[in-house]
Parts: structure tokens; sequence; C-alpha cells
């Protein structure tokens, strides 16, 4: 009798090794992802080879992309740079017609020949709509041009965009050659302060931390004060006085004032937003 015996199952066969053809792909796709990405900062002026700081230089070709005036001109940064006898200064502010916003506004038009007296075009700069920063400019004769900047590219590339979607009030310098002479945040009268030191001091690069608030500063978080109390505000600020105050005490009662002025902005704006 033959005795017949059981074949045994074939093994299953071990999965395939990825090829190299797929590793090759993720890498592509991965190295194609970056690229953009480079492509997208350098667009916005956000390459890591560019800080935008006092004393460094940057490329103005496609830096902080495409703006609007408040006349409804689209223009750039290079633009306004090229169309300027010394270089450009921008303002920064959240809101048009906020409180803050209007004292700096305000204390840029009443420095506005000595702060241009070198060459340099000043401009405001915000979100706002081009009809919002008109009324602005229009209500408070305003004598330079607001740029509106409702997608922030030009905001975010000079560093003052708050996340997620608001602005830092700041300023920003930048002469002919590219060269960034100041860059900073700071309250209404801080601003106008850092380029007055800049032109008195012929146009060098001004450092954040070593900026001091002088008599014209605090006579602007005087009128600020008003402002935030409901007392009315002389449309020209009158010379600074001398007072006892020591420079630290001074230094205070400006940031003080400042803060207060921000807070009122932010609390306009949320007013100003329509009920769900």
């Amino acid at each position: 009798m033959v005795e017949l015996r059981k074949r045994k199952a074939p093994a299953e066969a071990a999965p395939a090794p990825p090829t190299k053809k797929s590793v090759g792909t993720a890498a592509a796709s991965k190295t194609k992802d970056s690229g953009a990405d480079k492509k997208s900062a350098v667009a916005n002026g956000l390459s890591s080879k560019t800080a935008v700081a006092a004393g460094n230089t940057i490329t103005l070709d496609g830096f902080g992309g495409e703006i609007e005036t408040n006349d409804g001109e689209k223009t750039t940064l290079k633009k306004l740079v090229e169309k300027s006898k010394a270089g450009v200064v921008l303002f920064t502010y959240p809101k048009a017609s906020t409180p803050g916003c209007t004292t700096q506004a305000c204390l840029f038009r009443d420095q506005f020949t000595p702060l241009t007296s070198t060459g340099f075009s000043i401009y405001g700069l915000s979100r706002d709509s081009p009809k919002s920063n008109t009324t602005f400019k229009t209500k408070q004769n305003l004598p330079y041009t607001l740029l509106c900047d409702p997608s922030a590219s030009l905001i975010g590339a000079i560093g003052l965009k708050k996340a997620p979607s608001g602005t830092t009030r700041g300023v920003f310098v930048i002469d002919k050659e590219g060269k960034v002479l100041a860059a900073e945040p700071g309250g209404p009268a801080a601003t106008v302060e850092v380029v007055s030191k800049l032109i008195s001091e012929g146009g060098d690069a001004v450092d954040a931390d070593a900026t001091e608030k002088v008599d014209d500063a605090a006579e602007g978080s005087k009128e600020e004060q008003k402002i935030e109390e409901g007392k009315p505000v002389s449309e020209t600020a009158e010379p600074a006085t001398k007072t006892n105050g020591t420079a630290e005490e001074k230094k205070e009662d400006v940031a003080q004032a400042e803060v207060a002025a921000d807070v009122a902005d932010s609390a306009k704006i949320i007013d100003d937003i329509p009920p769900v």
C-alpha cells in the first residue's frame, strides 16, 4: 500500500522593498515644496538672507508685493523709493480714524516740513481700504499719501504685522540704496521721534535700543492723554516745556500714554465689528 503525503503549502512571499524610484519621487516632491516656500518668501521680501533691521540693505525688487494709495493707484515700495529724493518713511497704524492712529498721523502732519527737509518722502501704511484712508486723510488734513495694504504683504515684509490679522504700530525708514535706517515698533510720539532723530543725525541708521524720548515726545504723550480722556486737542501741538521730572519719568509717561492709545484703538476696532 502506497502512503500519500501532504505537500507543504508554499510560504507567502515577503513584500517587495520600496523601489528607488518611489523614494526619489518623495524626495523630489519635498524639494519642490521647499522651493515653492522659498519663492513665496522671496516674493514677500522675507528671504533668509534678508533681515529687516537698521543697518542692513535689502533688495527692493518684489519686496513687500503690490500696494495701493488712498487714491487707488497701484504701487510698490521700490517705486516709492525711486520716486523719492532721499528715501522713504513708512509709519504703520492699526486702523484709520481711531484715537491713537489719529494722534500719530497728526504728529507726522505737524512735523511734516522738518521731517521731509532732507528729501525723505513720508507715507502712512495700514490695512484700511482706500475709502477709509481717504476719509482719514481729508478729515485730518494730512499732507502725505496713505497706503492701503489689505493683505499685509508690505506690513509683514517690514516686520510690523500682528498675528492673526492686525498691524503693529511702528516706523520703517529706507534710503535710495535700499539701506534700512530704522525698523521698529513704537507709539505715536515715539515713531515720529525716531524719524526726527534720524534727520538730525544726517541719515545714519537708528538703533531702536538707543532711541531716547525727548521733550517733543513727552508733549505728544500729553496730547494722546487728552484724546483718551475726551478733552479737546489743538490741531498743532504747542512747543514742549521743560519740567523737573527725570528722563526715566518722562519715558514712563510716554510709554503709559502710548499703551492707552493702543488700547483705545483696539476697543474702537472691536466696536466696529458688526454683531453676528
